[in-house]
């Protein structure tokens, strides 16, 4: 991509300027932005000198995905039935452990349940699409079974994806942006099916090899805009794509916290924004926490930020504690709910 980029820099007073924007339709709004080129930084602008089609991207209420509206923070609850997975790999691999862990995610305030069969940590090894049919799609039509909760899979492959489909799956959320297996998103289109797209450089087993930008955010925000124009290419309407910056694939701590710092840059793209940080290592890193269950408080912290920034989707492990932590903020900014009637 040439030329400016536009990071609108969300506030969350519950006073607000005459002629300020709300972000994305949602519960943050902005007057200024950071225009950013390539090669000379960035320069603090009024959003009225943004350019009005970006503007309207940024301004735009988001269309439902999945029954999920985006009038305030979602919860995307983490089930992964894997035995290696980095934070509870083998815990719910076993049905009957997988349809406990459901009605519990459920039941503490999940809007949406991402149901994985392949582990995507650094250094994980592939696995086998009748393997990982095997793992996901009887846990996803247990749970249809048993509850109305929207499901999502995770997964990179077709084949794996229409068999979740056919068992009650709802949603795509592919970790390679739809980069791994070339017929998965024309079966999305065909399908009518809406899709997360998330950023990562190199596979799972490669990522964290020391991996190199020339601007983490402006590179990220680039594939991330490449890759919507070709699902909408294929049919996918932009209004049922999710973004995901993809934290921790193919990422160094720096580079994580640059992504968390200008996350709001992502919803020029005009579409909700998923963030998904929970438990990860630069957490445990920068929190002095190496057991990954042990990582929840600064997942909180992470999760907080983000909504301030008007992410509109936190994919977590721990529900019940991030449900909590996000009506805890919701409350001591009421002002601004009550404004943006919420």
């Amino acid at each position: 991509m040439t030329g400016a980029y536009y990071r609108p820099i969300p506030q969350t007073d519950p006073v607000r300027p005459t002629g300020a924007h709300i972000l994305a339709g949602g519960w943050t709004w902005f007057d200024r932005a950071e225009r950013i080129t390539r090669g000379t930084g960035g320069e603090i602008i009024a959003a009225s000198d943004i350019p009005s089609d970006i503007l309207d991207r940024l301004t735009a209420p988001r269309a439902p995905i999945a029954g999920l509206t985006w009038d305030a923070p979602r919860l995307m609850g983490i089930l992964n039935v894997t035995p290696d997975s980095f934070s509870d790999g083998g815990q719910f691999i076993a049905s009957d452990a997988a349809l406990a862990q459901a009605h519990a995610m459920a039941r503490q305030g999940a809007d949406i349940i991402d149901v994985g069969g392949e582990s995507t940590r650094p250094g994980a090894l592939p696995v086998t699409e009748p393997d990982e049919i095997a793992r996901t799609a009887p846990v996803i039509a247990a749970i249809a079974r048993a509850q109305h909760t929207p499901m999502s899979i995770d997964t990179r492959k077709a084949g794996v994806a229409r068999a979740a489909v056919d068992a009650g799956a709802a949603l795509v959320n592919d970790v390679s942006g739809f980069t791994y297996d070339p017929a998965l998103a024309p079966y999305c289109a065909r399908s009518g099916l809406p899709v997360c797209v998330m950023h990562a450089q190199g596979d799972p087993q490669t990522m964290q090899n020391s991996p190199v930008y020339a601007d983490v955010t402006l590179d990220v925000y680039d594939f991330l805009a490449a890759r919507v124009e070709a699902l909408v290419a294929q049919g996918i309407s932009r209004a049922q794509i999710i973004v995901d910056p993809g934290i921790g694939f193919g990422k160094t701590l720096d580079h994580n916290l640059t992504l968390l710092a200008r996350l709001a840059l992502f919803h020029g793209l005009g579409c909700p924004v998923l963030l998904g940080a929970s438990r990860k290592k630069f957490i445990g890193t920068i929190g002095g926490t190496p057991n990954a269950a042990a990582r929840v408080p600064g997942s909180l912290a992470v999760a907080v930020a983000g909504i301030a920034q008007g992410a509109q989707l936190l994919r977590v492990h721990d529900v019940e504690a991030t449900r909590a932590a996000i009506a805890l903020w919701q409350a001591s900014t009421a002002g601004l709910f009550m404004a943006a009637g919420l």
